[in-house]
């Protein structure tokens, strides 16, 4: 198996590049244009092809055997197959094993790494490119471009040979796994009904603004629209009602502002009034104030008509500082909504190939089960274990009588604190969360109960955020006697001077850890962050949460190919005659614990149908 290492160069302008336009939206713009391409066979001399030469090169490679290595991956990978028509056995990134490998705190770009491992220097030659087309570059300036893309080459495939020393295996395969979701997508757009719920959006805005336009003294919707969205003016209605206006403390000038955005506590309150007239203000605000649905549905509508249907897949690997993925590229996966039957129009109008159906398998209760697990709460473990309601039993505990299902009030409070008190929320928090995903409200004696009541109940979880406080105080400070020690129980989680060594060989950092005036800081890109005990078990958990799905899609892959991932739920296809049977798979695998945590208690849930909102 041979390695190609390649970098494409092409056309950008100040109106047309990846600062404005996603992957998928710049390879398939009208405007695109191959300048040339550097090509590496394995440690040989990378060879430019210009313009028309590109697909000679091309052409001329064996892909059936070949891996193929750039940075940045889902650029280059998908001008490869979309525009040449070429796969390769494996696709590998270097700008994916950089974040996976430092952090996704750290530089990532190849200048910063080159620097960063000493292993040449970027040139600059792209920067003098702006605006130009291949017909634009005279010879000399040209053979100047090919040059410099070449020691791009060479700089990707020596950052690889230094990323792979000790790179996890299995995370390789994620990556490609990853990649293929964007470069070789197999899910569909059903554009058809989207573009029917963009219609029925706009006529229910347009029916709520015609409803209000007497109500305001208005003589046109466009007129309730603009008195709604401005808070001067919605204030001034409020007034006018005798309403007195929600007001709050800037963050950024310390001045007294408007509280009337749809999170601000204020807003809210005017939400839940009696007086059906401000109800309806306050929806239609809110409805035609927000596009974000709009906007969503036309960006599917859009990739669906770029792509003959098809619909990319972009997930950031190690995306986030636990190493889960995020949505990238203005295409959220991760939060497409699913509660509002309307809304969820996106889940439905996403569909598998045709005569297949979409198997969807969500790990339950994943982060609870480990958090538990890794404490050694194993009371808790064996509820888990049985199959018990943990949600009930909490609940029962809180009202001292028998909970079930049935009594959903109490299981929602139940719920609420086994997944939000595992990371020492405190009861101002825990009151505002039951509130706001619950609909529920305590006052603060009974929020300080709850919180109580939990704690004692899972005393070892407690323990284990004392046991990171210390795990971050080695960490920032080193002891010379100390030897690296396990962090919780499990022996899975090996507390080092780097950070917090998880199963798959990668890490949790905290770079630049020290003491701060309230606690220990470390620093990211948004700035100084917080950190301490109940904030690291929250890390490590996510982290493990995330390994052990990574594992399952990598034994999944060998027979069914995952063409999605959304936090704990892998998502994959198969034909109509086969669906029980890939699901058993499936649903085999998920149920079915780590090797490195055997008694780790995890089930799963699963279903398939004809569009991924069926499932």
């Amino acid at each position: 198996m041979q390695i190609v290492t390649l970098d494409f160069e092409t056309f950008y302008s100040k109106g047309y590049g990846l600062r404005k336009y996603t992957t998928e939206e710049y390879i398939l713009n009208s405007q695109f244009q191959v300048i040339g391409v550097a090509i590496q066979i394995d440690a040989g001399k990378p060879v430019w092809y210009e313009g028309e030469q590109a697909s000679r090169g091309l052409d001329a490679i064996d892909w059936r055997n070949s891996m193929l290595i750039c940075h940045n991956t889902q650029f280059d990978g998908a001008i490869l197959k979309w525009v040449y028509g070429h796969e390769p056995v494996a696709y590998l990134d270097t700008l994916c094993m950089a974040r996976a490998k430092h952090g996704v705190e750290a530089g990532g770009s190849l200048k910063a790494l080159a620097e960063r491992y000493q292993i040449g220097e970027k040139g600059t030659e792209v920067l003098q490119a702006l605006g130009m087309r291949l017909e634009d570059f005279p010879e000399h300036q040209l053979r100047q471009y090919g040059e410099y893309c070449k020691n791009d080459v060479r700089l990707t495939y020596d950052l690889f040979k230094i990323l792979s020393k000790g790179f996890p295996l299995p995370e390789l395969k994620l990556i490609d796994i990853t990649l293929r979701m964007f470069i070789l997508p197999i899910l569909r757009v059903n554009d058809k009904l989207l573009e029917e719920r963009l219609k029925e959006l706009k006529e229910e805005k347009t029916s709520m603004l015609k409803g209000l336009m007497e109500t305001l003294n208005c003589d046109t919707e466009e007129a309730v629209r603009k008195k709604l969205a401005s808070n001067i003016q919605f204030a001034k209605i409020l007034e006018d009602m005798h309403i007195p206006v929600p007001m709050k403390v800037s963050p950024t000038t310390e001045k007294e502002t408007y509280a009337l955005a749809k999170t601000d506590a204020g807003f809210i309150a005017l939400q839940e009034s009696d007086n059906p007239v401000l109800q309806e203000l306050c929806a239609v605000r809110l409805g035609t104030k927000s596009t974000i649905e709009e906007s969503r549905i036309q960006r599917f509508i859009d990739i669906g008509l770029r792509n003959q249907g098809r619909l990319p897949i972009p997930l950031k690997y190690y995306g986030a500082h636990t190493g889960r993925w995020s949505g990238m590229d203005k295409v959220n996966f991760q939060n497409l909504p699913s509660r509002d039957v309307k809304k969820k129009a996106l889940k439905n109008a996403i569909l598998p190939p045709v005569d297949h159906v979409i198997l969807n398998v969500d790990s339950s209760q994943i982060e609870a089960r480990i958090l538990v697990w890794l404490a050694g709460q194993h009371d808790q473990v064996e509820l888990y274990r049985q199959g018990k309601d943990v949600y009930c039993d909490f609940a029962s505990r809180v009202y001292k009588k028998t909970i079930n299902k049935r009594n959903k009030k109490e299981r929602a409070v139940g719920k609420t604190c086994i997944l939000g008190l595992g990371y020492g929320t405190g009861h101002v928090k825990l009151k505002g969360v039951l509130k706001l995903n619950a609909g529920i409200e305590v006052n603060e004696i009974e929020s300080k109960r709850l919180v109580k009541l939990y704690r004692e109940v899972n005393h070892e979880v407690v323990k284990l955020w004392e046991e990171c406080d210390r795990a971050l105080r080695d960490i920032a400070s080193w002891p010379a006697d100390r030897l690296p020690y396990y962090l919780g129980s499990g022996k899975c989680l090996l507390v080092e001077p780097k950070g917090i060594k998880l199963p798959n060989g990668l890490y949790i950092t905290y770079p630049d850890l020290q003491l701060g005036s309230d606690g220990y800081e470390y620093k990211s890109r948004r700035g100084t962050i917080s950190i301490w005990g109940g904030a690291v078990v929250e890390n490590v958990v996510q982290a493990l949460a995330r390994i052990v799905i990574g594992e399952q899609m990598i034994e999944i892959n060998e027979k069914h190919r995952p063409v999605l991932t959304v936090h704990d739920a892998v998502v994959c296809v198969s034909t109509k005659d086969t669906a029980q049977d890939t699901l058993d798979y499936v649903m085999g695998i998920m149920n079915t614990a780590p090797t490195w945590a055997k008694d780790l208690p995890i089930a799963c849930e699963g279903a398939f149908g004809d569009t991924y909102g069926d499932c």
